[in-house]
């Protein structure tokens, strides 16, 4: 098993510098030559202004009548006549049509208008352009299909209409551009097939048609193309098999044609035909054959990727590919485990550019060579799991140490891990699990300072788990099941607090007690130590791991009752505790975690009442068995029926008890309440020292104790504002650590009343995604000025606000945020309204969900913070005036629409901005961006874009690596096959949540199921 969507790197393109040229014919105008230049181009000019609806960095500032229009910004003109050759506004983030008036612009031989954000259609009147060169469209949202007109630019040497919106078939009459040398037309919505005027192209040099959505045969005509070096169809619909005529284009140096549906074999003598080649890669398609045997020969390339096919026999030698950097053979059926198959390896330790080298999921035998040891420093990733492989790991293997990955799950290794395994001091993955390794685990592995995952199941390790683990402080997955490791779990393991994934020592020898250290793993998801001799009873500390969704301890010999403490795991979907010797009854509780889908605890010693709520009313998510005392529950148990709890005797003596018992309490209340009287009496006149009885059971501090800690307020310190104060960063002389001091501005109307809201919001709520309050204080700053304060936990990572809008001038340094990690963002939060809404004793609505009041902490964990206007749902259904606190429902962009109709906060107002919330997150777009008007919003702009546009408002930044053509053209590839249907859900669900009317929107109890389906489904491996 794999731990994390941690898998070899399928590189559906290869980076390549590609040198776009232009012509240098031509000059800077000189306005001196002429002042009065041409009307219509300056006519033309002005309308192509006027479509610009947006112009962020002010580049059309120029153009204005102080400025003769050669002078423009972006415009260059030819010297004799004084007519516009070169519109180029590149990457300026224009926003606007392109207006049909650029056909105008008859001497015109560029048109650049890349990498902005031009909507509608191709104005068809380009194809009057007869001297244009070049044409950039590229990364804009144009629609509409491909004109044909632009057939007619016969000049075209450049044509780039990639990363658009654009649909129907690529017109036959693109053959008639004999002239064109780069067509780069992915990213598109094509239907329908390359069509066979391709082959007319004869001065084509590179064609890259990737993710377009076409489909078909390639046609044979594309090896008409002698001069073509460069050719991309990766993550289409194409079948059948590659055109043979491709491999006797002698000049290529890259065929990429991943993720299609090719059949058939490769011809053996390809590599011969192919003499420039460097960049090969056909990764998830249908072929299959031998390797070519001609591969033995190629000395130029640099990339091979057969991944994910059915290639079949044994690996030629590799040896001569000097520049190699990445080999892919994973997911095919080569080798046929015997001792020749790993032959091929050792002339790859002549490679020295190898970094990345996969051969896992195939039929490889034989044992593992020494000589891998001497395989290329750069080595970063080796993937050699699930093949058939025998043998020791090499004593030396420790001496690549810039290995980030190693990954040799699922064979038959045997010995012991080499102590050098700990020189891996970059190593983040390491997988042996599934072998027979056996002996000690090396203490040596706690030096593996930057490790996540560790996998060592499935194995014979003997003796103790080394303390040392515990100095792997980054580890997030740790399964050590399925072994023969003794004595007691060390402490040292739960000290891991980035533990956030899985720790598993089930089926084990461990004996003695689980420590109540355990309840130290705040984060961890999925905890499973069954299988293993461990007694006492179970820790209530347990129910401290707030995050756990998976408890597993059956099989064990835990005493005693089970803890009630189980009941505050809000988030748990499935808990064993069978075969053990629990007594006492079932805690009530459990039928409250209303995510719970499977209880076990059948075979103890539990006597007592069955619930019969939640996960207690359908028999076939829970099991009993073999608990003989137990009684009641559901009819279809058909369990005895609980005895009545007393006889008449006992009913009779008892009721005289209870008599005896209220005499007693009500003599005690008259006392009582006539002390209070005269107390009362003496100090009537007396001012109360303090108005905020709901925060009394918070430990107060005094102002000089904040002043101290922040150096007087300084503005050094001051992190952050809001409606209603000031966050400062300081220390508590109490306690020796940094915390966020937010100071109320009581200047500011509502500021008091948010400071009561927020303190009643936060006095009885404890939840691992909700900001946690510290102290408060309520006293007179040095002037005697009244001083209000909350202390909270410091967030090092600031507000997701600076992560998905960081400021201009720390943009260039900013870190971003990838889709696994906006993704547990999204998690965290829902969970922290989930149990506002539904898990606290009175539900509270936060009334003000947004990017800046979710806090990041170290270990990116998002918390909900800012309850200032905060709401219990207790005070929801009086009049307006009682329970309004600031007069304000939020904030604008995320607030629903019927607050601003006046309308009663609600659970559904939450959905809504939680719902916008995460829209923003996986569109990097506010609410009120500009661009959102004339009855234009973050909702519909979705909405309108799923699912045939989901690249173009998808924050870039989640995406995987991009592929660079030129200097200014960039391509984005998902790497990931699940990318594209995991954003898809995350998009239905914002969507779900955010629609206008509050009776349809989602409710959060839905939002947590489909978020659990989509984790399972994308983010586990």
């Amino acid at each position: 098993m794999k731990p994390f969507s941690v898998t070899f790197p399928v590189f559906w393109f290869i980076y390549i510098d590609l040198l776009l040229f232009f012509a240098s014919a031509w000059f800077v105008p000189n306005t001196s030559a002429s002042t009065l230049g041409n009307e219509t181009d300056h006519l033309a000019l002005l309308k192509f202004k006027e479509s610009i609806s947006k112009d962020p960095y002010g580049v059309l500032n120029s153009w204005n009548s102080s400025n003769h229009f050669c002078n423009w910004d972006g415009i260059t003109c030819s010297p004799m006549h004084q007519r516009v050759t070169k519109l180029n506004l590149p990457g300026y983030q224009l926003h606007g049509t392109i207006t049909p008036q650029v056909g105008n612009f008859t001497f015109l031989k560029l048109l650049d208008l890349h990498n902005n954000s031009f909507y509608g259609k191709i104005p068809q009147e380009l194809g009057g352009l007869l001297q244009m060169k070049a044409l950039y469209l590229t990364n804009n949202s144009l629609d509409g299909e491909f004109p044909i007109s632009l057939t007619n630019c016969s000049q075209l040497i450049h044509l780039y209409l990639y990363g658009n919106n654009l649909s129907g078939k690529i017109p036959a009459e693109i053959g008639s551009l004999r002239k064109l040398e780069m067509l780069f037309l992915g990213k598109n919505n094509f239907d329908g097939q390359i069509p066979q005027s391709i082959g007319n192209l004869s001065s084509l040099v590179y064609f890259s048609v990737g993710f377009s959505n076409l489909e078909g045969y390639i046609p044979q005509e594309i090896g008409l193309l002698r001069n073509l070096t460069f050719i991309s169809v990766d993550a289409n619909k194409f079948y059948g098999m590659l055109p043979s005529t491709l491999f006797n284009l002698s000049y290529l140096t890259v065929i990429s044609a991943t993720s299609n549906q090719f059949n058939g074999s490769l011809p053996p003598t390809m590599f011969h035909t192919l003499p420039n080649l460097k960049f090969f890669s056909v990764y998830g398609n249908q072929l299959s054959g031998p390797i070519p045997i001609s591969i033995t020969n190629a000395s130029v390339l640099q990339l091979l990727d057969l991944g994910e096919n059915s290639f079949v026999g044994q690996v030629p030698s590799l040896g001569k590919m000097q520049d190699v950097w990445l080999i892919n053979l994973e997911g095919n059926n080569l080798g046929d485990n015997s001792t020749e198959d790993l032959d091929f390896l050792k002339p790859l330790t002549n490679c020295s550019k190898l970094s990345t080298f996969g051969i896992d999921n195939n039929n490889f035998g034989g044992r593992l060579p020494n000589f891998l040891v001497n395989f290329s420093s750069q080595l970063t990733e080796l993937y050699l799991g699930n093949n058939q492989i025998l043998g020791k790991l090499p004593t030396d293997l420790g001496n690549l140490t810039g290995l980030i990955v190693l990954s040799m799950e699922s064979n038959h290794l045997d010995g012991v891990i080499p102590p050098a395994f700990g020189n891996f001091q970059k190593i983040q993955l390491l997988d042996l699990n599934g072998n027979k390794l056996s002996g000690d685990i090396p203490a040596s592995l706690g030096n593996l300072s930057q490790l996540f995952s560790l996998d060592l199941s499935q194995n014979m390790f003997q003796g103790n788990i080394p303390p040392t683990i515990g100095n792997c402080q980054k580890l997030q997955f740790l399964d050590l099941s399925q072994n023969n490791l003794v004595g007691s779990i060390p402490s040292e393991i739960f000290s891991i607090s980035s533990l956030t994934n899985l720790l598993n020592l089930s089926q084990n020898l461990f004996s003695g007690n689980l420590s109540d250290e355990v309840g130290r793993l705040k984060n961890i998801e999925q905890l499973d130590i069954s299988g293993n001799h461990l007694s006492g009873d179970i820790p209530g500390a347990i129910g401290e791991c707030l995050s756990l969704d998976h408890l597993y301890l059956q099989g064990n010999s835990f005493s005693g009752i089970i803890p009630s403490s189980l009941d505050s795991l809000k988030g748990l979907q499935r808990l064993d505790l069978s075969r053990n010797n629990l007594s006492g009854s079932i805690p009530e509780g459990l039928q409250n975690i209303t995510v719970l889908e499977y209880l076990n605890v059948s075979f103890n010693m539990l006597d007592g009442e069955v619930p019969t709520e939640g996960v207690f009313q359908n028999s076939s998510r829970f099991s009993i068995t073999g608990n003989s005392k137990l009684c009641g529950g559901i009819t279809k148990l058909k369990l005895p029926p609980c005895p009545a709890k007393g006889t008449k005797h006992e009913k009779h003596y008892n009721f005289k008890k209870l008599i005896a018992v209220l005499v007693c309490v009500v003599a005690f209340l008259l006392i009582l309440s006539l002390s209070l009287t005269l107390c009362w009496m003496r100090k009537r006149n007396k001012k109360p020292f303090s108005d905020l009885p709901t925060i009394d059971q918070l430990v107060k501090v005094s102002y000089q104790n904040l002043h101290n800690g922040t150096d007087g307020f300084s503005a050094k310190n001051l992190i952050g504002s809001g409606n209603f104060g000031f966050v400062f960063k300081g220390t508590l002389e109490s306690e020796n650590k940094v915390v966020a001091i937010k100071v109320l501005n009581l200047q500011k109307k509502g500021a008091h009343k948010s400071f009561i809201a927020e303190c009643n919001a936060l006095r009885n709520i404890r939840h691992r995604n909700l900001v946690k309050i510290l102290t408060c204080c309520s006293s007179t700053d040095y002037k005697g000025q009244t001083f209000k304060a909350l202390v909270f936990e410091y967030m090092a990572n600031g507000s997701l606000e600076q992560w998905l809008h960081p400021a201009a001038e720390t943009a260039q340094q900013s870190r971003t945020l990838n889709l696994a990690q906006r993704f547990n963002i999204i998690t965290d939060v829902a969970s922290a309204i989930h149990y506002l809404h539904y898990e606290c004793e009175q539900a509270i609505i936060h009334c003000d969900l947004k990017p800046s009041n979710i806090l990041i902490d170290d270990c990116l964990v998002a918390h909900v913070s800012d309850f200032g206007i905060a709401r219990l749902l207790s005070s929801i259904g009086v009049s307006s005036e009682q329970t309004s606190t600031t007069g304000i429902k939020g904030t604008i962009g995320y607030a629903p629409p019927e607050y601003g109709m006046s309308s009663e906060v609600s659970i559904e107002g939450d959905m809504y901005s939680f719902g916008i919330l995460v829209l923003e997150i996986l569109s990097g777009k506010r609410p009120t961006d500009e661009m959102f008007k004339d009855g234009q919003n973050l909702h519909n702009y979705v909405k309108n874009s799923i699912p045939d546009h989901l690249l173009q408002i998808v924050d870039p930044t989640i995406l995987p690596e991009e592929f660079e053509l030129d200097g200014d053209n960039e391509i984005m590839i998902l790497t990931d096959p699940n990318v594209k249907e995991s954003l898809l859900s995350l998009f239905s669900i914002a969507l779900a949540c955010s629609v206008e009317s509050p009776n349809q929107r989602m409710s959060m109890v839905d939002v947590i199921k489909e978020l659990n389906e989509i984790k399972s489904s994308f983010f586990v491996v």
